[in-house]
């Protein structure tokens, strides 16, 4: 993934900050096994030279134990250092891993790229993005509904299902009978029981699933070394950072890397590089949010195993320049935009 992760962008004195919370709705509603909502919270970073101004955005997350205002004030807290020079290695050691430090860490790697006039991508060393394609998410609901919803999106080739524990097995059946073709993988969020998680596992197999994510809560997957995976399995909440890998290995076949969970881009092309080297698949995901989330994670997703990079598809209206989607593919970003 080129030298990104060990850039620290170069120390500027007397940065400006801006910080903004932003409600953006979402198309009906967005269902998890841990609760439904109707809009994306979300809090936007901007960092300003006097000529140029950096963009991050971040979604701040209850299960990871953030709220919109700790993650403003954690940003906030950076205002007298970033006067002083704060710069990427230096935010790394100032802030822990997660969403405040992930929209001050992708603002200063987009102030750097318009101070230099060369996109994100040059700067982190990886040759010039390409589009890749990206699951569109299904949420969580009763089998025939999410049948329902699957079949008005079968012009995405790989569709992620939102499973819940009870039913699933309804779920995948469901979904499969009405696309029988199309690509699936599937993320339990934590809600499947020790005691099912290798029958479901075996219907996933049966069903021609690609991937099932986190099947289990966090921290209680221990059981996940001990039995057949016919479907590979990933962490998604069992994986935050470079740290957090090398306890996975032998549960997990692959981990989802997130810009809001190893606190920016800088960690996050990190954290792909130890996973290659431990032997695990990649998949790259976000929150939902907009375009201005996705765009610095499309640096991560040029070779990743699995993209899911659709949440501006799931509101009802994305930020002005907002990413380009098309037949399942999600397009580079334009420079107004972010890099």
């Amino acid at each position: 993934m080129g030298g990104a992760s060990k850039a620290g962008g170069g120390a500027i004195a007397g940065l400006s900050l801006a910080v903004q919370v932003e409600r953006w709705p979402i198309k009906g509603s967005f269902t998890i096994s841990r609760g439904s909502k109707q809009e994306a919270v979300v809090v936007v970073a901007e960092i300003g030279d006097g000529r140029n101004r950096g963009r991050g955005e971040c979604a701040p997350y209850l299960r990871y134990g953030e709220s919109v205002d700790g993650v403003v004030a954690a940003i906030e807290g950076t205002r007298e250092a970033l006067t002083e020079g704060l710069d990427r290695a230096g935010l790394a050691k100032r802030l822990p891993p997660g969403a405040a430090r992930n929209a001050l860490d992708c603002a200063l790697w987009d102030l750097e790229a318009k101070r230099t006039a060369r996109n994100a991508a040059a700067l982190a060393g990886l040759p010039p993005l390409h589009e890749v394609p990206t699951a569109f998410t299904i949420s969580l609901a009763a089998p025939e509904t999410m049948a329902k919803q699957a079949a008005t999106a079968r012009g995405f080739p790989l569709l992620k299902l939102k499973l819940g524990g009870e039913g699933d097995a309804e779920r995948l059946l469901a979904v499969r009978a009405a696309l029988p073709e199309t690509r699936l993988i599937a993320d339990a969020n934590e809600a499947w029981q020790p005691h099912e998680t290798e029958s479901l596992l075996a219907t996933a197999s049966e069903l021609g699933v690609e991937l099932v994510e986190q099947p289990l809560p966090a921290g209680n997957d221990a059981m996940l070394a001990a039995i057949e995976r016919p479907v590979p399995v990933c962490a998604d909440e069992s994986v935050h950072d470079r740290a957090s890998l090398e306890a996975l290995v032998g549960r997990y076949d692959a981990v989802n890397i997130k810009l809001d969970k190893t606190g920016g881009l800088t960690e996050a092309l990190a954290t792909v590089q130890e996973a290659r080297a431990l032997g695990l698949k990649v998949m790259i995901g976000s929150m939902v949010a907009t375009s201005l989330s996705m765009a610095p994670a499309l640096l991560l997703a040029q070779d990743a195993d699995w993209v899911d990079l659709d949440g501006p598809l799931l509101l009802d209206r994305d930020r002005e320049h907002g990413l380009a989607y098309e037949a399942g593919m999600v397009f580079p970003p334009s420079p107004a935009l972010w890099g």
